[in-house]
């Protein structure tokens, strides 16, 4: 497994923005993929969560209804479309695979880890 996000940059408040995770390696549509994110002096927080099918996701309350996930095993990518984006959406924003079943909105519990994409809001 080999991640590769990208689709950051600086928007403004209320824009939206997509951002995509491509896996080079063969096991992912075996994989549950994540979207996780960093603020400055803050610790790595969930964002959504797709299961392997790409039928089942989860989000943190924080972008639950502004925040969607989506996936396409046939390109080996995984997508977080985000909308209605605040300045408190500012952050690296990090896709993540976790080779066990079940979504989990844990960072421990993900085996492989892209680079991470800077999202900046501005307000």
């Amino acid at each position: 497994v080999q991640l590769q996000a990208s689709g950051g940059g600086l928007v403004q408040a209320g824009d939206s923005l997509r951002l995509t995770c491509a896996d080079s390696g063969r096991t992912f549509s075996t994989n549950v993929m994540g979207w996780f994110r960093q603020a400055p002096g803050k610790e790595r927080e969930f964002v959504v969560a797709i299961n392997r099918s790409g039928g089942v996701t989860s989000a943190a309350n924080s972008v639950k209804g502004r925040f969607t996930i989506s996936r396409d095993n046939a390109k080996n990518t995984v997508y977080l479309q985000m909308n209605s984006l605040k300045s408190g959406d500012t952050a690296v924003y990090y896709c993540a695979a976790r080779s066990s079943y079940g979504l989990s909105g844990v960072p421990t519990e993900y085996n492989y880890w892209g680079q991470g994409t800077l999202v900046t809001v501005s307000s």
